[in-house]
């Protein structure tokens, strides 16, 4: 076998039958989306699903979208299965059960986006460090004793 190659093995009649009744089973229980657009005025991407719900996102958190124009942002599609969005001209692909579940990126996106939640800065940041600092700072973390 070649360092590179992949072994590709063919399904049998029933393996082939069983998985699209499991497919028709999922694709029964679970929403699929049926409709994608870019909102220019809210600035999030809304998909709507065969079950009469909505879902949004701002692109700017999504992998890929960060630095999209609205124009690049209003051609997506939805894939074949219902539950991905694919961009074309951004050759970018993502899950729509990851992001209703808050997963917008690979690991290292996600670390990321924490990072940048952790830098902000705000108003009620800045008085409840203030109020930190006249207590003496942060209080140091307590050393657990030897059992």
């Amino acid at each position: 076998m070649v360092a590179n190659s992949v072994e590709h093995s063919v399904c049998t009649p029933e393996q082939l039958a069983r998985a699209r009744a499991n497919g028709q089973a999922f694709s029964n229980t679970h929403p699929r989306a049926v409709l994608v657009h870019f909102d220019p005025i809210k600035e999030k991407v809304v998909i709507a699903f065969n079950d009469k719900t909505e879902f949004a996102f701002p692109p700017d958190l999504a992998q890929g979208l960060e630095n999209a124009s609205p124009e690049q942002l209003s051609k997506v599609e939805i894939t074949p299965s219902g539950l991905g969005l694919h961009w074309e001209s951004l050759d970018a692909d993502l899950s729509i059960p990851d992001l209703m579940n808050g997963i917008y990126g690979t690991k290292k996106w996600m670390q990321a986006l924490a990072q940048k939640g952790g830098q902000s800065k705000s108003s009620k940041k800045a008085t409840a460090a203030r109020e930190n600092g006249k207590k003496g700072g942060r209080p140091s973390k307590a050393i657990a004793a030897p059992k």
